[in-house]
C-alpha cells in the first residue's frame, strides 16, 4: 500500500480534462477534509460553469468517435480498468477512507463491489442486441437497433465514491456514451483517482471527464442540464435534489435515471432465526456507518421475539470500537461531516425529548472529527422525525407488531421503496411478504442485498431507472426502429 502523504500527492486535483489535470478556470479552490480529525487532506480545484462548459464540449466532440469504436475495445478498455482498480485495491480504500470516514475494511469491500461493474458492463458491452421481425401484415421487415443515448452527465454522492461512480461509468462506456461526472464536494479525491485510471489504460480523451465543484454546484448541473449536446443525467442523492433535477432535465426532455432516498424496514418475525437476524442487522444497518440508501432505518420485530433481539442488538452495538477508518482496532468510523453529525444527534435527542428509551449510545461524543456511537432507541413515539426521517447514521429504532397484517402495512407507510428487509423461516410467508411489500429491492434472510449482476432501483419517492444487472446498460441506449420494405425478386 502507498503510505498517506505519498497517495494523496499522486491524486489529481484538478478539473480532468483531456485526460489531463487543470486548474479551474477561476482558479478556486476548495478543501477535502479527514472527517476523523477534521483536517485538511487536499486542496480541489473548485469547478464552475466555464469548466463543466469545457467538460461538455469534449463529451460531445468525443462522443462519435467512441460510440463508433467496436464494442469489444471498449469492454477491453473497460476490463483494462477493473483489472488495474483491483491491482490498487489498497490504494482506494486507504482513499475512500481518508475522505469519507468509512473503516478500510469496508473500503476494500467497496473497491471490490465498485470494480465489478467495470467487469460487469465490459462483459454487456458486447451483448448490446436488436432484432429484426416480418411485420404481421406482411408489408415488410422490422428491425430494431440499438444506440448510444449519447454525453452523459453524472452527479455522484459522497458515501460510496468509487461504486456509485463506476455502476453510472460502466454502462455507459459500454454502450458508447461520454460522461461527465460531478462527484460529491465531500469525497472528489476517488474519482478523480479513477479518471487517472482510465486514462493510464488507454480510455480516449474527452470519454470521461471530471468537474469537482464545492461551491457552484447548482450552477453547474443546471447548466450541464440545459446544453443541447448533453442527453442523459443520472443522479444518486437525496429525492429532494433529484426531484429539482428532474423539474430542469424537463427543457431539454433529458433521459433520467434517479436513484434516490430511502426508508428501508427491517421485519424480524418470531420465527426467524435470532442469531442470523442480528447478524443481518449488523450489516443492514452498521455497514459505512449507517450512511446508506440501503440501510436499515425502521426495526419491526414481532413482540414474541423482541425482547431477545433488543437485548442481543444492543449488546452487539455497545461493544463496538468507535474511531478513525484506518486504525486497525476501528468497527466504525466517524460521519461524514459536522453538519450531518448535528443532523443525527438533534433526531436521537428529539427522540429522547418525547419520551423515548436509550438502550445504548445517545450521546455525541467528544472531538475532534464527527463521531457519533452506535445507538439503539426503543419505546419512540410515533410521531417523532427519527421513524420517518432516513437518519444515514448509526442510529437503531426498534418498534414492536403482533401481526404479519401489521408488519406489512407499517413497512409500507412511507413514500419511499428502495430497499428493504426481513427475516423469517416460513416460505409461505417468505412469498407473500415479499410480494406485499412496496420496494424495488427485497432481501430475505439477510442483509446486504447489492449486487452488480442484480439490478438496483426504487418505486415510489426512492427513483426511476435502474442500475446494474443486464438493464443497467439499457439507461445508455436508445432504441431505433428501421422499417424495411418487403422482399421482391
Amino acid at each position: 500500500m502507498t503510505d498517506r502523504r505519498t497517495l494523496l500527492a499522486e491524486v489529481p486535483t484538478g478539473i480532468w480534462l483531456s485526460n489531463t489535470s487543470v486548474p479551474a478556470k477561476s482558479g478556486k479552490t476548495f478543501p477535502v477534509i479527514d472527517p476523523a480529525t477534521g483536517d485538511v487532506l487536499v486542496e480541489v480545484a473548485d469547478g464552475g460553469v466555464d469548466d463543466a462548459m469545457a467538460a461538455v464540449a469534449e463529451a460531445a466532440e468525443a462522443g462519435p468517435k467512441w460510440a463508433a469504436t467496436p464494442a469489444r475495445e471498449r469492454a477491453e478498455i473497460l476490463r483494462a480498468a477493473f483489472e488495474e482498480v483491483q491491482r490498487r485495491s489498497d490504494d482506494f480504500a486507504l482513499l475512500m477512507t481518508l475522505e469519507m470516514g468509512k473503516i478500510l475494511p469496508e473500503s476494500v469491500g467497496e473497491v471490490n463491489y465498485g470494480a465489478e461493474f467495470l467487469r460487469w458492463f465490459s462483459e454487456e458491452a458486447v451483448r448490446v442486441g436488436g432484432r429484426t421481425t416480418t411485420a404481421p401484415a406482411g408489408n415488410g421487415e422490422i428491425l430494431v437497433i440499438k444506440q448510444p443515448i449519447g454525453p452523459s452527465y453524472a452527479i455522484t454522492p459522497w458515501n460510496f465514491p468509487l461504486a456509485m461512480g463506476t455502476r453510472k461509468i460502466g454502462p455507459a462506456l459500454a454502450a458508447g456514451c461520454p460522461m461527465i461526472v460531478k462527484p460529491a464536494e465531500d469525497t472528489p479525491l476517488t474519482m478523480l483517482l479513477l479518471a487517472k485510471v482510465f486514462a493510464d489504460v488507454g480510455l480516449p480523451p474527452g470519454v470521461l471527464t471530471v468537474v469537482p465543484t464545492g461551491t457552484g454546484s447548482a450552477a453547474q448541473s443546471a447548466a450541464v442540464m440545459a446544453d443541447r449536446r448533453v442527453r442523459k443525467v443520472s443522479f444518486t442523492g437525496s429525492t429532494g435534489v433529484g426531484s429539482l433535477l428532474i423539474k430542469q432535465s424537463a427543457d431539454q426532455v433529458l433521459s433520467t435515471s434517479m436513484e434516490l432516498g430511502g426508508n428501508a424496514p427491517f421485519i424480524v418475525f418470531d420465527d426467524a432465526d435470532l442469531d442470523k437476524a442480528i447478524e443481518g442487522a449488523m450489516a443492514a444497518k452498521m455497514r459505512n456507518g449507517g450512511e446508506a440508501c440501503t440501510a436499515a432505518n425502521r426495526f419491526f420485530v414481532q413482540n414474541g421475539i423482541r425482547p431477545a433481539f433488543t437485548a442481543a442488538l444492543t449488546e452487539r452495538l455497545s461493544t463496538m470500537t468507535v474511531g478513525p477508518g484506518y486504525d486497525d482496532t476501528s468497527e466504525l468510523g466517524p460521519l461524514i461531516n459536522a453538519k450531518q453529525l448535528d443532523r443525527v444527534a438533534g433526531l436521537v435527542d428529539e427522540a429522547i425529548e418525547a419520551g423515548a428509551t436509550v438502550q445504548t449510545g445517545g450521546t455525541r461524543l467528544d472531538g475532534p472529527g464527527f463521531f457519533y456511537p452506535p445507538t439503539l432507541l426503543t419505546d419512540v413515539p410515533a410521531h417523532c422525525r427519527i421513524r420517518d426521517e432516513e437518519i444515514f447514521g448509526p442510529v437503531v429504532v426498534i418498534v414492536g407488531f403482533d401481526t404479519e397484517d401489521e408488519a406489512v402495512a407499517a413497512a409500507n407507510d412511507t413514500d419511499y421503496g428502495l430497499a428493504s428487509y426481513f427475516y423469517t423461516n416460513d416460505l409461505n410467508r417468505t412469498k407473500r411478504v415479499a410480494a406485499r411489500l412496496e420496494y424495488g429491492m427485497v432481501g430475505v434472510n439477510r442483509g446486504v442485498i447489492s449486487d452488480p449482476a442484480a439490478p438496483f432501483g426504487g418505486v415510489k419517492h426512492s427513483g426511476l431507472g435502474v442500475e446494474g444487472g443486464v438493464t443497467g446498460i439499457e439507461e445508455y441506449l436508445d432504441t431505433k426502429y428501421i422499417a424495411l420494405t418487403p422482399h421482391t425478386d
